[in-house]
């Protein structure tokens, strides 16, 4: 394990999480992962991310596997090196906010089955919907860092960056993260809000961003020089484009300063050459679109996350609409600035994108609405920075208006989870069955039949070779 000295830039590696997240939709599986951790827990990494943000949906739902499983063996694995998640305030791993009880109680089995470190955000830097997350976070004695969601446009002023920051300190998190999930944040200017919330806050400070408009790289370089204290990188395999810089390239940018991590090339090298073929694949199986991997400095024009371009990109496939790609490209800030300007990321991301689809598709706009839209304008994700368009309140609420909530939503849920241990008890087999349920119904009740039916064939093969149907 390398020595760092007390200025050394942390690094933590998101090669099996949002790297594979960001390139290939997610697919990696826990057999592919398993074999290079004994590696990876060599390094010195300050934390390696595994969970949460879509890889749970995505164990479910593509590759029928049980994300708690996967948690449990990733941390058998890894004995030197915290395991960190990436959670959706209180809309958990979902799309939507749930019940403080079900928000509690992921936070406690998370941490019970190898999470050390809980990355919490909200899609509006709403933080009242990030304190019972927070608080549970610490109360189970897990590190909870609060994401502030770095968006561009008149509101994000670096006051409002620094007030945040302050009142992150005083809700109980353990550390800050600027996550830059577009790749917005530019060399300058993430030196100046590092510098900014460093004076304002004692939290240690960690930076997120992707490589989508080609920053990056310079980006990291000139925060880390202005104090920031962490940055997320991924191996080079799965790194670059919409993903994250290159782990062995920042490492050797640092080296032979005071800010060297100390990590050792030659072994990162190894971890490199394993997850190269994976990759190979990737981009011949069409896992890996070439598209993902270029530049695209448009992004600080549209702003649009990687996910959600390509979400976008599909959605007018299947209408046989792509040629109206620029077209939606174009209304999604206006789409934006009417819902009260929200940073672009899941799910105000999907929710954004999917309404300049429509917008553009119905050749009118708000002719149809979403159901999430609607739950925007009325109060349930939370507060905007900006209010929203009174025409557009108008015209898609209608009388409905009255009903806006300004209190946090979750003050008007009940508790949920008597409800849905009750709904999906024949399916209970242990109890984090209840929050993957919880999160995704259909999708749980679908893998729960699928796990169902290779147990019983499993059971069978064994009565048979007991009965001696099959040679021992």
């Amino acid at each position: 394990m390398a020595k760092k000295n007390k200025k050394a830039v942390a690094i933590t590696e998101t090669v099996l999480r949002d790297a594979h997240q960001s390139l290939i939709a997610t697919r990696m599986t826990t057999e592919q992962m398993l074999p290079i951790i004994d590696k990876m827990d060599k390094v010195g990494y300050h934390a390696v991310e595994c969970w949460g943000g879509a890889t749970f949906d995505a164990s479910l739902r593509f590759l029928k596997e049980d994300p708690w499983e996967r948690l449990r063996k990733l941390k058998a694995g890894f004995k030197n090196t915290k395991l960190q998640m990436l959670f959706r305030g209180q809309n958990i791993l979902g799309y939507r906010p749930y019940a403080d009880d079900v928000v509690e109680y992921f936070v406690q089995k998370s941490i019970a089955n190898g999470i050390d470190i809980i990355r919490i955000f909200d899609c509006l830097n709403d933080l009242r919907n990030l304190q019972t997350a927070v608080t549970a976070t610490n109360k189970e004695k897990g590190h909870a860092q609060v994401a502030l969601s770095y968006t561009l446009g008149d509101a994000y002023t670096l006051k409002y960056w620094t007030d945040m920051a302050k009142r992150i300190e005083e809700m109980g998190a353990n550390s800050i993260c600027i996550k830059d999930m577009a790749g917005l944040l530019t060399p300058y200017k993430a030196e100046e809000l590092v510098k900014s919330l460093k004076a304002a806050t004692k939290l240690p400070i960690e930076l997120h961003t992707h490589y989508t408009s080609g920053v990056a790289s310079m980006t990291y370089l000139k925060a880390v020089e202005a104090g920031c204290d962490i940055i997320d990188t991924a191996m080079s395999p799965f790194a670059l484009g919409t993903s994250q810089p290159a782990t062995e390239v920042m490492a050797e940018a640092f080296r032979g300063t005071e800010m060297d991590p100390g990590f050792d090339q030659m072994l990162l090298k190894e971890i490199a050459d394993y997850f190269r073929p994976m990759r190979e694949e990737a981009l011949k199986s069409g896992l890996m679109n070439p598209k993902v991997l270029g530049v695209d400095i448009q992004t600080l024009l549209y702003q649009v996350p990687g996910g959600m371009l390509s979400n976008m990109v599909s959605q007018l496939k299947e209408q046989h609409a792509e040629d109206k790609y620029m077209e939606v490209l174009e209304e999604i800030p206006r789409v934006r600035k009417d819902l009260g300007e929200p940073p672009l990321v899941t799910p105000s991301s999907q929710i954004v994108g999917t309404q300049a689809v429509f917008n553009v598709l119905m050749g009118e706009r708000y002719k149809v609405a979403t159901k999430e839209t609607k739950d925007v304008l009325l109060g349930k994700y939370g507060q905007t920075v900006k209010p929203f368009n009174p025409e557009v309140i108008d015209k898609v609420l209608g009388e409905e208006k009255k009903n806006a909530i300004t209190c946090r939503y979750a003050d008007l849920l009940e508790p949920e989870l008597d409800k849905i241990e009750a709904e999906m008890k024949q399916w209970k087999q242990q109890d984090e069955d209840i929050l993957s349920y919880a999160l995704f119904p259909q999708v749980a009740t679908e893998f729960f039949k699928y796990r169902e039916a290779q147990q019983t064939k499993v059971d069978s093969t064994i009565a048979d070779t007991k009965n001696g149907a099959y040679p021992v």
